[in-house]
């Protein structure tokens, strides 16, 4: 039978202190709150897909002008605009952006506005098939306004 020590309590105090900010977090799934146009289907598409990847997502409808508004009022670069807006733990998703590239912004937490899928590419989650899909690119919208890509996909083969 093991004693229990003051410097074996001290230890052990000390992990479930460093352990306690983890503890629940490795399982809790990312919330994203989404903007979108009643009519555009393609934006519940990627919310479908977002949700079946993890994600715990809420949406509201929003109209033409005040979505764009809202794009652009948070640092979303007209270029870059897409369909919906996705706000995640103070980042940005324009558009159909891979959950994947939304695990990795989350993972790697750069100094940015967030990500893009500018316009509606084939293929892209929520827009067709990915075994079709054509070439786009993912990107980093900096605070300056600046942009990176920060991922890409070719075209189907």
């Amino acid at each position: 039978m093991q004693k229990l020590t003051r410097r074996g309590m001290l230890l052990g105090a000390a992990s479930l202190a460093a352990a306690a900010p983890h503890v629940g977090l490795a399982g809790a799934a990312p919330k994203i709150h989404v903007l979108k146009d009643r009519n555009c289907g393609c934006c519940g598409a990627w919310v479908d897909i977002l949700r079946a990847d993890g994600f715990d997502v809420s949406s509201e409808n929003s109209f033409g002008t005040l979505l764009i508004r809202h794009k652009l009022d948070n640092g979303i670069p007209q270029a870059m605009t897409s369909c919906h807006t996705g706000e995640i733990a103070g980042y940005f998703i324009e558009g159909h952006v891979p959950p994947a590239d939304i695990r990795t912004l989350l993972d790697e937490r750069p100094d940015a506005v967030g990500l893009a899928v500018p316009g509606m590419p084939y293929g892209s989650p929520g827009m067709g098939p990915e075994d079709k899909r054509e070439a786009y690119d993912v990107y980093l919208i900096r605070r300056d306004g600046s942009t990176e890509i920060f991922a890409r996909y070719e075209a189907a083969a």
